[in-house]
């Protein structure tokens, strides 16, 4: 899923104006996506993406991300020359920057966060919000930049020890997903990045109408060129060519009774682009939904949202170690 969302009122409707966006809530004109703007041919006007949204996901998202992949990143960090002078982390479409609230406290060391999204407010948001300590104490610094995450260069990266971001390869082009290899094998640096759609959803109990809803947003994330539910795979595809060892690990979203607010709003969105991609489902959709939404309010539904996490370590730099 895209990582963030407009700041529009939440409707149930499942198309139209006011019309929820996959996984991210409500977008304040039809069909816009919810993302952080990347390209430079997108409007002018400065993206807004509710925190409300952000703040809403963001336990969820820290239970889903697996720790599993943090202990290769321990073991690399804790070899680079000069270790103790710490890390510079380059957090891509950070939103709020939940993933710096993640990360930083689970990392020992001095850390320097720099913050990159196309959104100035988000910027001030995540830099206010972000943490001052590492795991061990050691302080942890922030910085912000604004500007385009699709147009990332080695140079960008310069003295960078770590690339991460959560729910963004999801929508990205092939180009882009390349783009971003390229840059972090060209700064040596490895890229930790979380919590990419995987295509699949289990909802208990089950519905007949959950795998063309499922389908049908998949189609929905692809549109426009972007690589949804194929992005892991291209990504790994891409680290490696740039001579990367990569690792995948799943990071489901697991909600239910203590998330339905959470579960709420997903439904709308998911169900919303299953809709505009495809039209002719909407009148049984709109019942799916509101029978849903009422399993949702009683507490007897279970969803399960499936992710994968990646981490790229890449290999020797100009024939260095």
């Amino acid at each position: 899923m895209g990582s963030d969302e407009d700041t529009a009122p939440v409707t149930t409707g499942t198309s139209g104006a006011g019309a929820v966006i996959p996984g991210a809530g409500p977008a304040a004109r039809p069909g816009e996506r919810a993302t952080v703007r990347l390209r430079a041919d997108e409007p002018d006007e400065p993206p807004r993406y509710a925190p409300e949204w952000l703040q809403l996901r963001e336990p969820a998202d820290a239970a889903a991300r697996a720790q599993e992949l943090l202990d290769p990143l321990r073991v690399r960090f804790a070899a680079l020359p000069g270790a103790d002078g710490g890390i510079v982390v380059h957090d891509l479409g950070c939103g709020t920057g939940s993933m710096g609230r993640w990360l930083a406290p689970r990392l020992d060391g001095p850390q320097h966060w720099v913050l990159h999204d196309r959104d100035p407010y988000l910027l001030h948001f995540a830099a206010v919000a972000s943490p001052r300590a590492a795991a061990d104490g050691s302080r942890v610094t922030v910085e912000t930049r604004r500007g385009d995450v699709a147009r990332l260069t080695p140079d960008a990266l310069d003295g960078a020890s770590l690339v991460t971001a959560s729910a963004l390869l999801d929508v990205l082009t092939e180009e882009e997903v390349d783009t971003l290899a390229a840059a972090c094998a060209g700064a040596g640096c490895p890229a930790l990045l979380t919590l990419s759609v995987a295509g699949r959803v289990d909802i208990a109990p089950s519905d007949p109408l959950d795998a063309e809803i499922t389908e049908a947003f998949n189609a929905h994330q692809c549109r426009t060129g972007l690589l949804g539910p194929d992005a892991v795979a291209e990504a790994c595809e891409a680290f490696a060519r740039h001579g990367a060892t990569v690792r995948v690990h799943p990071s489901a979203w697991r909600l239910g009774t203590d998330e339905r607010d959470l579960t709420a709003q997903w439904l709308r969105g998911w169900v919303g682009a299953a809709v505009e991609q495809r039209p002719e489902l909407k009148e049984r959709a709109e019942r799916y939904l509101a029978d849903r939404l009422a399993s949702c309010e009683a507490g007897d539904l279970e969803v399960t949202v499936h992710h994968s996490d990646l981490l790229a370590l890449p290999g020797p730099v100009d024939g260095g170690a």
